[in-house]
């Protein structure tokens, strides 16, 4: 299978399904002598995975990942205190699928015959034939996104050694939009929301906090202990903090369900949401990610312009456009309304406006850059809808029976942010290497 890899420097190759095994991450262009943990990535896998909230899927995949390699085994000499960093070696994280039962493969074995509108299933089965990864959509699966997410904390931890901040958040659902909010409030409020999530995430707490996987393990005994956690999941599910929604907001200033800045608007969101749910049917909407310290002329020209390779993002499952800075408003602008104006203010440059989205042909200007994703409603519905028999051409009628999200907007949001991070860092890598070559050419 063709498409699975992303990267020049700085590079990530995925592998997995929904239903097989699990998932892969393999990540090469990591710099040594970064201490990374387990911990730290599910704080950012459970941001995205199901059954956290009432606008997800019950699926109950926890999302734990192994480092399998990549990492300092123990220390290099005695006492050097290098063990768990990163030595520069490609780095691999598997993200098993724990909750993967009989009763579910069954229901997507009396459906597959009939491919969900929306879906990928017809598409896929064409090109790959009958032996199509076709259980929970396979590849194609939202699960996949995992392996993003995982592979985009490891490059969001390496920009922040370097200055530059890599977050996101909701900024639409349902036709109810989140009003524009300084970027330091949402950064603030982001961080605020990813700490309550850990807080009050029984895996997290149960499995990282309490010690029952450790960076100490051997690989061989962190399988063991998953293959526990596959039969606890629902007990360990049960040991979340029962804490009021009010009660949420009054601790960490955010709402429970929804990373939006604005708590409001968050409600506003979810009740539209509900009551599109409460119909059968799905909701959609828009993600915004915002990028702020990187430097000025980052990106490259013509075939790898910036915007361009965050455009790449349309690969996220669900995403059907992406904008960056005014986007498809600049349809509506003058040449005068669209051009960031700038001058000069005790030697630096200031910009008057960002319409541009902080990049301008191809390169970053130093602005903070803003990409909005637009994010389809949930295929799976539970409204009857026309289809075919992929075996036999026959006209069908098809109705959800396997487990499905409200919306997706909700769990798109940090994948969209991870996924960015792994081309910031690409194109760092590569920004580095150019200008460094460029001053030596000139001393």
């Amino acid at each position: 299978m063709l498409g699975c890899h992303l990267g020049r420097c700085f590079q990530v190759t995925v592998a997995g399904g929904s239903y097989q095994e699990g998932l892969t991450s393999v990540v090469q262009g990591v710099p040594p002598g970064m201490l990374l943990t387990e911990q730290e990535i599910y704080g950012d896998l459970l941001l995205r995975k199901p059954g956290a909230d009432e606008l997800s899927s019950p699926r109950k995949e926890p999302d734990l990942p192994i480092i399998y390699s990549g990492l300092n085994a123990a220390d290099t000499i005695e006492n050097a205190g290098n063990k768990n960093h990163t030595n520069g070696t490609p780095l691999v994280i598997l993200i098993p699928n724990l909750d993967r039962h009989f009763v579910h493969i069954k229901q997507y074995q009396d459906t597959n015959r009939t491919p969900r509108p929306g879906h990928a299933s017809y598409a896929s089965f064409i090109k790959y034939g009958p032996d199509d990864d076709a259980i929970g959509a396979g590849f194609f699966s939202g699960r996949y996104t995992s392996t993003i997410a995982a592979a985009g904390y490891v490059a969001k931890k390496v920009l922040k050694k370097c200055g530059i901040e890599v977050f996101a958040y909701v900024k639409e659902i349902a036709g109810v939009r989140c009003p524009d909010v300084p970027h330091e409030r949402a950064l603030a409020h982001t961080n605020d929301y990813k700490k309550m999530r850990r807080d009050l995430d029984p895996f997290y707490q149960e499995i990282y906090v309490k010690g029952r996987i450790t960076m100490e393990m051997r690989f061989l005994e962190k399988a063991r202990v998953l293959a526990e956690i596959e039969k606890q999941i629902d007990v360990i599910r049960d040991k979340a903090p029962k804490i009021k929604p009010a009660a949420i907001r009054d601790k960490y200033g955010v709402h429970p369900v929804l990373n939006c800045p604005d708590i409001d608007a968050a409600q506003a969101m979810v009740d539209a949401c509900n009551r599109i749910c409460a119909t059968g049917d799905s909701a959609g909407g828009v993600v915004e990610v915002i990028v702020t310290g990187v430097p000025v002329g980052l990106g490259e020209p013509v075939f790898c312009k910036l915007d361009a390779e965050l455009g790449r993002m349309l690969g996220i499952g669900a995403v059907k456009g992406v904008e960056v800075g005014a986007g498809f408003a600049v349809k509506d602008m003058t040449g005068s309304q669209n051009n960031d104006q700038m001058r000069a203010e005790n030697g630096k440059v200031i910009f008057e406006s960002n319409n541009a989205g902080g990049i301008t042909g191809g390169l970053t200007t130093g602005q903070p850059i803003v990409v909005r994703l637009t994010v389809k409603p949930t295929s799976t519905i539970n409204k009857p809808q026309r289809t075919i028999d992929k075996y036999t051409l026959e006209n069908k009628e098809i109705a959800a029976i396997t487990r499905r999200d409200p919306t997706i907007v909700a769990r798109v949001w940090p994948v969209a942010e991870n996924y960015t991070a792994l081309v910031i860092l690409d194109h760092l890598l590569m920004h580095y290497g150019y200008q460094t070559l460029r001053k030596k050419l000139e001393s």
